[in-house]
C-alpha cells in the first residue's frame, strides 16, 4: 500500500516504519489511520522479524496536531483519544518486538508512541516530555499510564504536572531510554539491535514478548501462571530442540520458526 505520511522499508530481519509529516511529523487522524494499517500489514508479515518506528527529518514524533484538536468538542476529543490508544495497543500488541528509533523531538503523542515500543534507543538530540498541561489539556494517548509504568509515579507526576521537558540523558538516566547514542549512529544502533533479536529463536522472542507484556496488566501469580504455559509452548517447537543441541554441541544454532 502507498501511504501519504508513512514510509515502509525493510533492512534485513527488520522493517522500519518512517513517519513522514514535516516540518515536526505531528500525528493527525491519517497519521494514525495510516500507521494502524501498516501496523496490521507488519504483524502479518513473516519476514518481519523487528519493526523498527522513528521520524523523517529531526523530529521523531512532535506531538499530536494541535490545528487539529483546536476546535474539537468532548465527544469528538474522545474518539480521537480512543484512535490514538488503539493504534499504541497495536504497538504493544505486535508479535515483532518493536524498537523506538528517536532522532529528536518526542513530545506528547510523540513520547506516548516511543513509550508503546519495547524498546527506546535515542539520539543525544532527542527531547521527552508531556507538555500537554502547556496547553490546557492532558495526554490522551496513554502517557497517564504508560510513563508512571516506566519511571516511577513521583517522577512522573512532575513531568505531566509541569509539562517540562527532558534531554535524552536525563531520560536514559529516568529509565525512559534503553540507551542514547550518537545522532550519526542511532540507526546504525538500532539495526544492529533488531539484528541481535533476529539471530534468538523467533518464537521464543514472540512468547517473550507476550509474557513481559502481560506483567503491567495482571497480578504476580496469574502472570507467573502464564509464564509457565508459555515457557511449556517453547518445548513443542523444533527451535528449541536445535538452540539446545547446539549450546551442547558448542556451534551457532539454525532457528526455523517451527
Amino acid at each position: 500500500m502507498d501511504y501519504k505520511f508513512l514510509r515502509v522499508e525493510p533492512r534485513g530481519p527488520a522493517a522500519l516504519v518512517y513517519i513522514n509529516r514535516p516540518p515536526m511529523n505531528a500525528l493527525n487522524i491519517e497519521v494514525l489511520v495510516e500507521l494502524k494499517h501498516a501496523l496490521k500489514e507488519l504483524a502479518m508479515s513473516s519476514g518481519t522479524q523487528v519493526v523498527v518506528i522513528t521520524g523523517e527529518g529531526k523530529a521523531f514524533v512532535a506531538g499530536a496536531d494541535i490545528a487539529e484538536m483546536r476546535d474539537m468538542d468532548a465527544l469528538r476529543a474522545r474518539e480521537y483519544a480512543t484512535l490514538g490508544q488503539s493504534v499504541f495497543f497495536d504497538i504493544e500488541n505486535l508479535p515483532q518486538p518493536a524498537i523506538a528509533a528517536v532522532n529528536g523531538f518526542a513530545l506528547g503523542g510523540g513520547c506516548e508512541l516511543a513509550m508503546a515500543c519495547d524498546i527506546r534507543i535515542a539520539s543525544d538530540t532527542a527531547v521527552f516530555g508531556q507538555p500537554e498541561v502547556k496547553l490546557a489539556v492532558i495526554p490522551g494517548f496513554g502517557g497517564t499510564q504508560r510513563l508512571p509504568q516506566l519511571i516511577g509515579c513521583g517522577k512522573a507526576r512532575e513531568l505531566i504536572l509541569t509539562g517540562d521537558l527532558i534531554d535524552a540523558a536525563e531520560a536514559h538516566r529516568l529509565g525512559l531510554v534503553n540507551r542514547v547514542t550518537r545522532a550519526d549512529d542511532l540507526l546504525q544502533e538500532v539495526t544492529r539491535t533488531a539484528e541481535l533479536i533476529a539471530s534468538r529463536g523467533p518464537i521464543a522472542v514472540r512468547l517473550a514478548k507476550k509474557a513481559v507484556r502481560l506483567a503491567g496488566d495482571v497480578d504476580l501469580r496469574s502472570g507467573c501462571a502464564m509464564e509457565a504455559e508459555l515457557f511449556a509452548r517453547c518445548f513443542s517447537t523444533e527451535d528449541q530442540k536445535e538452540g539446545m543441541g547446539a549450546f551442547l554441541e558448542k556451534r551457532k544454532p539454525d532457528f526455523k520458526a517451527k
